[in-house]
């Protein structure tokens, strides 16, 4: 049960850490692009001032002066709007603002403008300042210059250029996408993770009911020898014997079933004789023309497992080697151990596995048989891994030579 736990809160934790390190992306884009605004917003005020000043030495430049540079200055600003306007709101200049009417580009002064155009950029100027005096309204406001023209005091008001405006909006668009982004991969993850989940509590129905199919027709069928042999001592002992049999096979499958989804509890077993206890009712059910083939050493190996269960692994990895050789080869199941774990190859001559399906055919609903649910090796690993801490993969195989699983088990020493 603590297993079973730690692995749900292990997803848990994953898909936590998940949402975090979303949220912290997005976060850090935000700031980053925050940054960079603040900085564009402080070149464009700079770019201002520099402006200002330009504008206040050109008007107390003296006739023989030259003011070539000044000029320059003044007429590359091509995209911050921006406009002269003295104390009492008349505007003196202005350049770069996009008017409702349609302006030349040699239009400088208030007094060119159209009439519609010079309501709109009045409304402009007085909305910015909010119907405060000038002064007042300067000291508060970065985007309002003093400009001093001999004893005058004249202000210049700029906007922010389109380009500031557009990246200002772009850390809010971009919030707005990444977590669209997080919300769609998330519910992605959890639909797969539910589409998992349905594909194998239907293969799992279906193996339910593959399971019991096979004892329940045989009971049948034995119930049936027993009515046409009354009298008969001996066919009666032997249908009992066997009926005996398929009984037990019964109450296997259901003990197998109910330990799915719980934690079941490892006892100390022999791995040998394990193995060779959950072949004994395969091999009855096998074509004479597959041999199984055991190659153990001489010491056995304890290992915990959950009886019951271990032989369903190596009941589905031999049906499979079956299904695999198509009624007819060879199966040659190894054991051994190392300084950490012991071992268990099981080896068909069968069709092979693709090298880019190894990893797939443990995937629920993956199969290659005309009649399958692509459960059966699903189960297996959730057995070993799951349930026994251990490890089951495709040691090697090659298309028409055959394949070997091997399962991984942690040593008891």
């Amino acid at each position: 049960m603590v297993r079973l736990r730690q692995i749900i809160d292990n997803r848990r934790a994953g898909r936590l850490v998940l949402i975090i390190l979303a949220m912290a992306a997005i976060v850090a884009f935000v700031l980053i692009s925050n940054s960079l605004v603040k900085d564009l917003a402080k070149q464009e005020r700079e770019r201002m001032d520099i402006w200002a000043q330009a504008t206040e030495k050109l008007a107390l430049a003296q006739p023989d002066e030259d003011i070539e540079f000044l000029l320059s200055i003044i007429s590359q600003n091509n995209s911050i709007p921006v406009m002269v306007t003295d104390t009492a709101f008349n505007i003196l200049q202005f350049r770069n603002f996009n008017f409702p009417e349609a302006v030349s580009a040699d239009t400088y002064t208030y007094e060119q403008l159209s009439p519609a155009n010079q309501q709109w950029i009045d409304r402009e100027l007085r909305a910015a300042a909010g119907n405060r005096p000038l002064a007042e309204v300067a000291a508060g406001n970065d985007h309002f210059i003093p400009l001093r023209v001999g004893i005058e005091i004249q202000y210049i008001y700029y906007e922010d250029s389109i380009l500031l405006r557009r990246l200002s909006y772009y850390p809010y668009v971009q919030l707005v996408v990444m977590i669209l982004l997080v919300v769609i991969l998330y519910s992605a993850v959890v639909y797969s993770k539910r589409a998992e989940q349905n594909r194998v509590w239907v293969g799992l129905s279906k193996e339910t009911a593959h399971q019991l199919g096979t004892p329940i027709s045989s009971l049948m069928a034995w119930t049936d020898l027993l009515r046409l042999s009354e009298g008969d001592a001996d066919a009666t002992a032997e249908a009992a014997a066997e009926m005996d049999k398929d009984v037990k096979r019964l109450s296997t499958i259901a003990d197998r079933f109910s330990k799915i989804g719980s934690v079941p509890e490892l006892k100390l077993e022999y791995l040998n004789a394990a193995i060779t206890r959950s072949l004994e009712y395969m091999r009855s059910r096998i074509s004479g023309k597959v041999s199984v083939n055991l190659h153990f050493p001489a010491d056995d190996f304890p290992v915990k497992i959950s009886l019951s269960l271990f032989e369903w692994v190596m009941e589905n990895l031999t049906k499979n080697a079956v299904d695999t050789m198509e009624g007819a080869g060879r199966i040659d199941i190894t054991t051994g151990e190392d300084s950490k774990k012991v071992w268990i190859d099981i080896s068909d001559t069968g069709r092979g596995i693709p090298r880019k399906n190894f990893k797939r055919v443990f995937h629920p609903g993956f199969t290659t048989k005309k009649r399958g649910w692509g459960l059966g090796l699903t189960l297996v690993k959730r057995i070993i891994e799951e349930y026994h801490g251990g490890r089951i993969y495709v040691l090697r195989s090659e298309p028409g030579a055959g394949t070997t699983f091997r399962i991984e088990l942690p040593r008891v020493n």
